[in-house]
């Protein structure tokens, strides 16, 4: 049975909702008309020190002014208009309201991300999934990050756990803060970056786990993971799937394929990361592959 995992975010907490919205509305009623105090952003994500809020169409004529507020109040350099995810990269769309740099550090479970906020995705939903790759590996192993980003998931793996980690990340923007965030992370010695496509990627049968964090097709992935692999391994499977295909999919499809090229799958575990659109979920498999 699939597992749904109940996140407590890290930007909204008790003081938010009892002290810090009152004190938003009481300085914005002075300033918006009063229909309007009722709609502003009861929500928000916070990434270091940029904020990205969400505003209806009607507050946007005021968006400087409830900007500026959210951004003393809740003492942020920069706030960014949530917009939409988009593209090959995932890369968020999102207007500058207030500030103008959207480059950031957030830190969380002892690690330090650099990003532009603005146009590389980071999800606060994400964040157990992010934890629990902290404590997922062996010092002795090879890891592959296969969609590495700026490590979300892989630098987990080479601070806590001092596996080998090889992160492969397409987007030469996004490559620029994995290198970065290697070295703020002072994980060198064990963690090597690749800015291109994964399945360019020459390596054979060297991986002792495989990490494949993204979303909508990475199903068309699976074969160069599995060429990636050792005779036996393991693999993170992140796919999104629709609710009434849960819980034969995304495994079936999975199996299918590692069947076609050679490979039995066992599944370890199954979670639930958070919903990803009405009626579909993203999802990540914990699978054990080997040769038959």
């Amino acid at each position: 049975m699939f597992k749904r995992v109940l996140l407590n975010s890290y930007v909204m907490s008790r003081r938010s909702t009892r002290v810090i919205k009152p004190r938003i509305k009481e300085i914005l009623s002075e300033t918006l008309p009063s229909g309007l105090v009722d709609k502003l952003p009861k929500r928000w994500v916070q990434i270091g020190d940029v904020l990205i809020l969400p505003l209806r169409e009607e507050l946007l004529p005021y968006k400087y002014e409830i900007a500026k507020v959210y951004a003393e109040v809740l003492e942020v350099k920069t706030v960014l208009r949530k917009g939409w995810i988009l593209g090959e990269f995932r890369e968020p769309h999102y207007e500058i309201i207030y500030g103008h740099d959207p480059i950031t550090i957030h830190k969380e479970n002892g690690i330090l991300y650099k990003l532009d906020a603005s146009r590389i995705m980071f999800s606060p939903a994400n964040v157990k999934e992010r934890v629990r790759m902290a404590s997922i590996a062996k010092p002795n192993e090879l890891v592959v990050d296969m969609f590495a980003g700026i490590g979300h998931l892989s630098l987990p793996i080479a601070k806590h756990c001092k596996a080998k980690v090889i992160a492969i990340e397409k987007s030469p923007y996004t490559f620029r803060f994995l290198v970065e965030n290697i070295e703020l992370n002072r994980v060198q010695d064990r963690m090597t970056a690749y800015n291109i496509d994964n399945r360019e990627f020459k390596g054979e049968n060297i991986a002792d786990r495989i990490l494949m964090g993204y979303v909508i097709s990475t199903h068309e992935f699976i074969p160069k993971a599995l060429e990636i692999a050792k005779d036996e391994a393991v693999i993170h499977y992140h796919n999104t799937v629709p609710e009434r295909l849960m819980p034969k999919e995304p495994f079936a499809t999975f199996q299918k394929t590692a069947r076609e090229h050679g490979y039995e799958v066992e599944l370890l575990e199954e979670h639930v990361i958070k919903r990803y659109a009405p009626g579909v979920w993203h999802v990540v498999l914990d699978l054990r592959v080997f040769k038959k």
